[in-house]
């Protein structure tokens, strides 16, 4: 509020200026004198003025107090040289603000500085620029990740890989990008996802990077120990039994003591009917190892994809189609649950070999489950489309969940185990992924993105 000396002051004023006003009016109707004349209407306009000049006393401070705050001095003082001021309210009120703006600036400034340590402290790699390649943050792993101290426009990033800035700024927004990057000599695999958002006038894009080499190498590390464990048991389970039956057949024809070949009238025919045998044995093993090792070459020499536009649909039930025999026969139901209005982009003869391979499973899923059903779902989500296998079989045991993609791992007496191994790979091929959600005696389902 503004203090009582104010109004009696500005009313004094009026009531001074009316009575100069009457005055000079009653000498100039009554008592006629110029030099009186001049003298009041200098002294009315003089009061006139000092009213005006009062009144915007108010509006300068006012003024002043905002110009000061908008140029950034909110520590500026306010103080009075007189105790009793017309406006020495607004005065406290112009110190209580000051205090209150220094107040929320020293906390914005700690809650800031807050911010910056921690965002320099992650082990994430964070870049913020404009859209015009302007580099307005740049955290510490950042500069770690490149090499570098100091970034202002992201061309800086084209001497560490050409074609880098260009591949930020257009980079999609809320999608994760692998790419390779050689820096000081070693190559490094990077992990970029990209978000936009808007701040005032400026769209602002906030990269996040990741070194995911070390994790890619153990993760290459385990899936090489556990090949080479799943070849050395399939391997093993060839030669040892080929090992000891050529042993065997060996002892036919040499005498236990000496080890002298035998004279072939010691030959009798039975011993020509067991030789034959166990190298008809042998024969079968080998080519049982010949045909394992096609197989490992069938993992390493997909073709690349044809991409053509599929109604997913129309896919679906030319599977159906495909296993209506087992169908018959079984009393195995195929549902399928796709609109007709869900397309995909992909290779129709590979996803096709796909869906096969996952119905197949599905049908040997169900040994002594009542009421077995395999669903074939297809729907789109997010821009991305979504193809389910379902079944409600005997499922798959956690320990062995991890191990189904892995070539030639198998639970199955007569499988090759490269199955679901191909097929995540020709998934892959796609852009997609190719991931498995099971439980003991309740559901399995096998879901394609793509």
């Amino acid at each position: 509020m503004v203090s009582k000396l104010f109004y009696y002051i500005l009313v004094a004023r009026i009531c001074l200026i009316s009575f100069t006003s009457l005055l000079l009016f009653l000498i100039i109707y009554y008592f006629p004198n110029t030099s009186m004349i001049i003298i009041l209407a200098m002294v009315f306009f003089i009061q006139i003025a000092s009213l005006i000049h009062f009144l915007n006393k108010v509006n300068r401070k006012l003024e002043d107090f905002f110009i000061a705050h908008l140029s950034g001095e909110v520590t500026i003082s306010f103080s009075r040289s007189k105790r009793k001021e017309v406006f020495a309210g607004l005065y406290d009120y112009f110190e209580k603000l000051n205090q209150n703006l220094e107040s929320a600036r020293i906390k914005l400034e700690i809650q800031n500085n807050y911010f910056k340590t921690l965002v320099d402290h992650a082990a994430v790699g964070l870049i913020s620029f404009t859209s015009d390649g302007k580099v307005e943050f740049f955290n510490d792993a950042s500069k770690k990740i490149f090499g570098v101290h100091v970034v202002r426009d992201l061309n800086r990033l084209d001497r560490i890989k050409e074609g880098l800035s260009d591949y930020l700024l257009e980079q999609p927004s809320n999608q994760t990008e692998l790419i390779p990057v050689i820096i000081k000599g070693e190559l490094i695999q990077l992990a970029m996802r990209k978000v936009l958002f808007t701040t005032g006038d400026k769209t602002i894009h906030l990269v996040s990077l990741q070194n995911i080499k070390p994790e890619l190498e153990q993760k290459e590390v385990e899936s090489w120990q556990r090949l080479i464990r799943i070849l050395n048991h399939e391997i093993m389970n060839s030669i040892t039994p080929i090992t000891s039956l050529v042993s065997s057949l060996t002892r036919i024809f040499r005498d236990k003591e000496t080890g002298i070949i035998k004279r072939p009238e010691e030959i009798t025919e039975k011993n020509i009917v067991k030789t034959l045998k166990g190298l008809d044995i042998v024969e079968g093993r080998g080519n049982g190892l010949v045909q394992f090792v096609e197989n490992y070459r069938e993992v390493t020499r997909l073709p690349k994809p044809i991409f053509e536009v599929i109604n997913v649909k129309e896919l679906l039930q030319k599977i159906v189609f495909l296993f209506e025999n087992q169908i018959a026969e079984t009393n195995i139901q195929l549902i399928i649950e796709c609109h007709p209005s869900v397309f995909i982009q992909a290779d129709g003869k590979l996803l096709e070999q796909v869906l096969i391979n996952l119905v197949k499973n599905a049908f040997e899923a169900f040994s002594g489950i009542p009421s077995p059903c395999i669903k074939l779902c297809g729907q789109t989500l997010h821009d991305r489309v979504i193809i389910e296998v379902e079944d409600n079989g005997i499922g798959i045991p956690p320990g062995v969940l991890d191990d189904v993609f892995v070539p030639f791992f198998t639970t199955k007496e007569k499988g090759s185990g490269i199955g679901l191994s191909l097929s995540r790979q020709i998934i892959r091929l796609h852009g997609g992924s190719l991931d498995v959600q099971s439980t003991i005696e309740g559901k399995t389902v096998f879901a394609i993105k793509i």
